[in-house]
């Protein structure tokens, strides 16, 4: 069987050159590697660069928070636009609203692993100083964390990417 097994692999490797498949994870030695993401979630077709698979990760996020969750190690980019959420719903919202712990617990989970990689200067401390507290509490910490944070961070990247000026700050 070979022949049968060369001609599978050669059907699999046009399909995927074709971008007729969906992929689950960057390319191997990408820096990012070892992100997954559900495929049910999020149809990435295999032909895309690394960025722009990033990039539709990203909008996908921006577009349902909820999708977060079905990514393994999301990248700094990934999570900045989850805070990016967290924050507009902060902003927004008045009461029980105005707490997005279900965004916040799905940072929690994310930074579980030790090869999550640090959106911010002091997140991963401030989540591990929350270890041992209740779920509950843990959210709420984290919140409040959060909002001490300068809400601009996810302003000057999106800025930053649209190229208006040298900094990224250009449209302040």
């Amino acid at each position: 069987m070979p022949l049968l097994d060369a001609l599978s692999t050669l059907l699999s490797r046009a399909s995927r050159a074709l971008g007729l498949e969906s992929v689950d994870s960057f390319p191997p030695g990408h820096r990012h590697a070892r992100t997954r993401w559900d495929k049910s979630w999020f149809d990435i077709p295999s032909d895309l660069k690394p960025d722009a698979i990033e990039r539709a990760l990203c909008e996908a996020i921006a577009n349902t928070p909820a999708a977060f969750a079905h990514i393994d190690h999301p990248t700094p980019r990934m999570q900045r636009t989850l805070l990016g959420a967290i924050h507009a719903r902060m902003r927004r919202g008045a009461g029980a609203q105005a707490a997005p712990t279900d965004l916040v617990a799905m940072l929690l989970d994310a930074y579980a692993s030790p090869h999550t990689q640090e959106a911010l200067p002091g997140l991963r401390a401030a989540i591990e100083a929350t270890d041992g507290y209740d779920p509950s509490m843990r959210s709420a910490q984290l919140a409040a964390f959060l909002a001490d944070m300068p809400a601009a961070f996810d302003v000057i990247d999106a800025a930053g990417e649209r190229g208006d000026g040298p900094t990224g700050a250009g449209a302040g």
